[in-house]
């Protein structure tokens, strides 16, 4: 892709994952613009701060214009109340996707989730094909942005991956991450494969690492993406015999799952974006 050294809009760049990135996107041509509801910085080199709310229509607009790609990792990231979870992450993604049409950026990069399939059962491997199954209205919120994803692909020709984010973090806490774990190295590889690649128009690619236990097959995805790590070399750390006795362990949504509706994790351990690098 050609970026014509425009800076690439990192939305979330006060949080885990899209802080983490600000440095590696920061050395690609035409640097980056990063932005959250929240102030953060300081700024690093090639790269320039604006605080705003993804909500606000206006402000936006003018977070996008000039931009060569949007890497959208920016909204709420644990289960919330709906209103909450309507204007950070639907509002806000509509208002970037319209915004990418209106000026003419053609690549949009989607932080999804793995809670946007959450209730597929731990037994079984999906694709890019399945249909959605969110256990939460956060998991919602990402199934809704992903089907927004492909509108806008569609109508405008707007080159779109959506992320399924499964946990990004050091070392896995619990042996569900065995399944899950995508390591920092790889989460990079994958974001410059997405903005690298050739023009694919919409693809869905699980965000994961090469792992041995794995539940989810990218065949499917146009996306040339080539993970490195596995998380089988953290497999000592958990025992043997853990069963599928409950919801948190039978399906792959994990301990989202058994949530009431709204109610807001009360243990992080085990979100998408719990730990960043030390």
């Amino acid at each position: 892709m050609d970026t014509s050294k425009k800076p690439i809009l990192i939305t979330g760049a006060g949080g885990r994952l899209g802080g983490y990135l600000r440095a590696h996107l920061a050395k690609r041509e035409g640097g980056i613009r990063s932005t959250d509801i929240k102030q953060f910085g300081p700024p690093i080199e090639n790269e320039e701060i604006v605080v705003a709310d993804l909500g606000d229509a206006a402000a936006v607009d003018r977070l996008v214009e000039g931009v060569s790609a949007i890497v959208h990792f920016g909204g709420i990231r644990i289960e919330e109340s709906f209103d909450k979870i309507l204007h950070a992450n639907i509002v806000g993604s509509h208002n970037l996707f319209d915004a990418a049409r209106r000026h003419g950026v053609t690549r949009f990069i989607y932080a999804s989730s793995v809670h946007a399939i959450g209730f597929y059962e731990t037994t079984e491997t999906i694709d890019a094909d399945v249909p959605h199954r969110p256990d939460t209205y956060y998991g919602l919120s990402k199934a809704f942005v992903e089907d927004m994803g492909r509108l806008f692909s569609d109508k405008t020709g707007m080159d779109v991956a959506c992320l399924r984010i499964g946990t990004v973090m050091e070392t896995p806490k619990v042996k569900r991450h065995l399944s899950t774990y995508l390591s920092f190295p790889d989460l990079e590889r994958l974001v410059d494969a997405c903005l690298d690649a050739p023009s694919f128009g919409f693809s869905v690619i699980y965000a994961n690492s090469k792992n041995t236990r794995s539940w989810w097959d990218n065949s499917k995805s146009k996306i040339d993406y080539r993970p490195q790590d596995d998380s089988e070399r953290f497999a000592h750390l958990f025992a043997a015999d853990d069963a599928p006795t409950d919801g948190a362990v039978q399906y792959q949504g994990g301990h989202f799952i058994p949530l009431e509706f709204g109610e807001i994790p009360a243990d992080l351990g085990d979100r998408p974006d719990a730990a960043k690098p030390k």
